[in-house]
């Protein structure tokens, strides 16, 4: 839900000093996890809530998704400004078998501020209902383009 994340990450430097081969394979791991989970037969959803016009950061986001689809991920990207009307929660969170949530803490300057996990059933089902609401009115990534 940030327009920026981790700005000293290395890929991020690379894109924005024209480096576009091999972008994505520090994140090969997270590739190898979806792949897997995929062929389980679990769905991987990812909803981006993205200012317009985009950030440089989001620039670089939506440059290397093509990585993320190709695991198998689904990807969609929703503009703010048609985010008014949902009530989100305050933090980025991966929702877990609909029941436990990896949630993502940054700083002011999208550094990392670590993750917990949360099992409480109520947090769960709201972040559930904030992101099938997102979800539901987001672009599809093949589809989304940038302003």
């Amino acid at each position: 839900m940030r327009d920026g994340y981790m700005l000293d990450d290395p890929m991020f430097i690379a894109w924005q000093s024209g480096q576009r081969e091999a972008l994505t394979d520090g994140y090969g791991s997270w590739y190898d996890l979806v792949r897997e989970t995929v062929r389980r037969g679990v769905e991987v959803r990812r909803a981006r809530i993205v200012s317009e016009p985009v950030s440089e950061y989001i620039r670089f986001e939506h440059a290397v998704t093509f990585a993320n689809v190709e695991a198998g991920e689904l990807v969609r990207w929703l503009p703010r400004r048609s985010a008014t009307d949902l009530a989100l929660p305050g933090n980025d969170f991966w929702l877990i078998d609909g029941e436990t949530l990896l949630i993502n803490h940054f700083n002011g300057d999208g550094g990392s501020l670590g993750s917990e996990f949360v099992e409480d059933p109520a947090v769960a089902k709201l972040c559930a209902t904030a992101f099938e609401a997102v979800w539901e009115r987001a672009v599809p990534h093949a589809e989304y383009r940038l302003v």
